[in-house]
């Protein structure tokens, strides 16, 4: 850490923008885990102290005791922290999100996902930029890409890969029946310039194109939204979020290339295939978690079995708990020797 302080101290530092942002991130990661673990270290430092002068005195132990309680909770914090060690687990992360099948009312879920996650994202402190929207025909969001940036990102997010599906009685539907929807998250983390991808210019398409949406007549009226496509894979990637092309374009490659990297992941763990069954199809059987407001209220994922019937305070960005739910599962998974990368996203 000292390290890093002092290579940001130094003349020149912050001339290379994004490799000094890479630094500064680099450190925020590490003051993530080692200033809570100082933290502890001082208040168990303070509790013994205070147990000796306190001398049994009732009213004391009470008030010491409610403390030791209190210092409990952090140290199951930190156990949790201690289950973020994959090997991508501290990166920022580039995550998205797909609607499935049911056009307007999957594109709705969407939307409604995009505002759980951004939520989420503003009360643990996430920096969040979207990269690539595309709307729905009618309302909400056919996908959406978003750079997520802050200690353990890619870790903590990982956990919510997979198909979300939604009952409730549709806004959309004149007779007002009860729906089932789905939309899919993919998350892969945000890789520096030298990972070890070989991407080939002859293997990409390249198409530039007006961007969608605000941003004023800059981004509008010029065509400097990017997309590629890698050729020998079917993989797409756009980016629309600079304002110009070299921005985009440069945004576009980082996230092929952790696609890429993903793929090939995928491909020596055979057991990524089932996480979204054998096509990877957004529907129904493949869900990780469920979301239902009729004819009950309930958010239950499947994998943990952690549920709660407080659907709108999950739908509020509350996921917390299911992450930490799934971090505890993944683990125990792991020592069983039945677990399976986190290192994963959905190929679409």
């Amino acid at each position: 850490m000292e390290q890093l302080q002092a290579k940001m101290s130094s003349p020149g530092f912050w001339d290379n923008q994004e490799r000094a942002q890479a630094v500064v991130s680099q450190l925020s990661t590490i003051k993530a885990i080692v200033e809570p673990i100082q933290g502890l270290h001082r208040e168990v430092g303070d509790l013994q102290e205070l147990l000796e002068l306190a001398d049994g005195d009732p009213d004391e132990m009470m008030q010491l005791e409610q403390e030791l309680v209190a210092l409990k909770g952090k140290c199951q914090k930190m156990e949790l922290q201690g289950l973020l060690s994959r090997q991508h687990d501290s990166k920022n992360c580039f995550f998205s999100i797909h609607a499935g099948a049911g056009g307007t009312e999957s594109c709705d879920w969407a939307k409604m996902l995009l505002r759980m996650f951004c939520r989420y994202f503003e009360t643990y402190k996430y920096k969040y930029e979207e990269l690539d929207v595309v709307a729905g025909e009618e309302a909400g969001l056919r996908s959406v890409t978003v750079r997520v940036t802050g200690p353990f990102a890619f870790g903590k997010l990982s956990c919510e890969v997979g198909v979300h599906r939604l009952v409730r009685i549709s806004p959309f539907d004149s007779q007002g029946r009860r729906h089932t929807t789905f939309a899919a998250v993919d998350c892969i983390p945000e890789f520096d310039e030298d990972i070890a991808v070989e991407v080939d210019d002859d293997d990409l398409r390249v198409d530039f194109y007006r961007a969608s949406g605000a941003g004023g007549q800059h981004v509008n009226k010029v065509s400097s939204a990017v997309r590629i496509t890698h050729l020998p894979t079917g993989i797409v990637v756009q980016c629309q979020n600079e304002r110009s092309q070299h921005k985009n374009r440069a945004q576009a490659m980082k996230v092929l290339k952790g696609r890429l990297y993903m793929l090939e992941q995928q491909k020596r763990d055979a057991m990524l295939a089932n996480l979204y069954g054998e096509k990877g199809q957004i529907a129904w059987g493949n869900q990780i978690r469920s979301y239902v407001l009729q004819p009950y209220q309930m958010v239950k994922d499947h994998r943990t079995d952690w549920q709660t019937g407080d659907v709108d305070a999950v739908l509020d960005g509350e996921i917390e708990p299911f992450i930490e739910a799934y971090l505890r599962y993944r683990a125990k998974q792991d020592r069983s020797g039945k677990g399976q990368s986190s290192d994963v996203g959905l190929e679409r």
